[in-house]
């Protein structure tokens, strides 16, 4: 039988999502710092430039998307005017 963990609020995940309609959470549990480090890394690595990564989110764990980055538009998510 499978273990599952529940995220806290403090844990957070990362996924990626690929133009064939494929995702892979690339992080999962990891610290906000985790997360955003490796946000950055899938919106800027190879697969992202060329397209093959369509789309990357931050969620917390009440499941609610932090930040989300998409091909061809970059950061949608937190807009810019909203973080200052």
């Amino acid at each position: 039988m499978a273990e599952y963990k529940i995220m806290n609020v403090n844990e957070f995940s990362v996924t990626q999502f690929f133009k064939t309609g494929g995702n892979e959470k690339v992080r999962d549990h990891v610290s906000a710092e985790e997360a955003v480090k490796a946000f950055h890394h899938y919106t800027s690595n190879v697969a992202s430039r060329v397209g093959i990564t369509a789309r990357v989110i931050i969620t917390d764990g009440g499941d609610c998307v932090n930040m989300e980055w998409i091909h061809g538009k970059g950061i949608t998510f937190p807009l810019a005017e909203d973080v200052k």
